[in-house]
């Protein structure tokens, strides 16, 4: 590829109803596991939307055949950007191994068919390529996740994809979730929960951590456990694409401890990433955990901080993006702000255009 972390990043076009969009399951088999799952999912993001809503071959699969093959999961993912019908690509449900895809992915494909990719937790892999095509995507909601919530989807996930997917105006401030959060638990092999509804928790709001005045810089980041993967791989982005960037940072629902936690940041400060940020936000912590425990993460990443000499890196903390719901949608390599006094964080520039 001649132009590799081309800045500013291409903006894909707009979204609109009626759209053409391809389902991809780049990571786990998902959909092959819990069919009704993936089909509420589909059927409650073309009511949304009135999306046309294609499979790619391989998106159903079972979810072993797919563990062996991340090359037939790669094409997949190739003929969705290939094709000129498809509007936008959107990942059926995250996973644990699309760092495996990094051999079969032509991201000159990429580059010469830019179109809104969709997706969290492993398909961070993905969008740090896409963002070395030189493409803006989108870490939020997927098929399984978000799109499939029982009851139907949260009214802040949906209106944040709205202003973020479908205007060419700045989305602006990111608005508070006072409707509750929730990480219940609720197996997808029971069809039966698809009709109970999750229990909120009260909305908590975010918190500065640390930091002065307004912060902007552009969007990079996702998933705390992914990004271990791709660090020293082709797609690890250089140093001067760090710089003055602004990292959002999540966990998994494995719920990695604050200690492992403090363990990555502490080799992001190793790399001397840390130390050229312009700010970091973390969102509320993934998986089971009492929420009295969730400063604790806050605790450590202050620690970390302290260790690598920073005391004035600004940091907003218990947001609403990654393993909670609902969640709003970042778009990589876009400006952002984070604004301290107003304990607010704001997407300064449209994504798509």
């Amino acid at each position: 590829m001649t132009t590799p972390w081309q800045s500013p990043p291409i903006k894909p076009p707009h979204l609109k109803r009626g759209d053409r969009v391809a389902v991809v399951s780049p990571c786990w088999g998902g959909p092959g596991t819990f069919p009704h799952r993936y089909e509420v999912g589909k059927r409650q993001l073309h009511s949304l939307f009135d999306f046309d809503i294609v499979e790619t071959p391989h998106a159903r699969a079972d979810a072993g055949y797919l563990d062996r093959n991340p090359k037939a999961r790669a094409d997949d993912l190739m003929a969705a950007f290939a094709d000129p019908s498809v509007k936008a690509v959107i990942a059926s449900i995250g996973g644990d191994d699309s760092d495996r895809l990094i051999p079969h992915l032509d991201l000159e494909v990429v580059r010469q068919n830019p179109k809104v990719f969709l997706g969290y937790s492993n398909t961070t892999v993905l969008s740090f390529g896409f963002l070395k095509a030189g493409l803006v995507s989108f870490y939020g909601p997927t098929i399984m996740s978000g799109f499939a919530e029982n009851g139907g989807p949260h009214r802040h996930m949906v209106r944040s994809l709205e202003k973020t997917l479908f205007s060419n105006v700045a989305p602006g401030l990111v608005e508070p979730n006072r409707d509750g959060w929730t990480v219940e638990f609720l197996t997808s092999a029971d069809p039966a929960n698809q009709f109970r509804r999750r229990t909120l928790q009260p909305y908590s709001g975010p918190r500065v951590l640390r930091g002065t005045g307004k912060i902007q810089g552009r969007l990079i980041g996702g998933c705390a456990d992914t990004l271990e993967c791709l660090k020293g791989t082709s797609w690890w982005p250089p140093l001067e694409e760090w710089t003055g960037a602004i990292l959002f940072y999540e966990t998994s629902e494995e719920a990695p401890s604050p200690r492992l936690v403090g363990r990555w940041l502490r080799n992001l400060a190793g790399q001397g990433i840390l130390s050229v940020l312009g700010g970091i936000l973390f969102a509320r912590p993934g998986g089971r955990i009492d929420p009295a425990k969730h400063m604790e993460y806050d605790h450590e990443i202050l620690r970390t901080l302290d260790e690598a000499a920073l005391p004035d890196l600004a940091v907003l903390s218990n947001l609403d993006f990654g393993h909670t719901d609902p969640i709003f949608t970042l778009p990589y390599g876009v400006r952002a702000e984070i604004d301290c006094e107003r304990c607010s964080l704001s997407i300064l520039e449209p994504a798509v255009r």
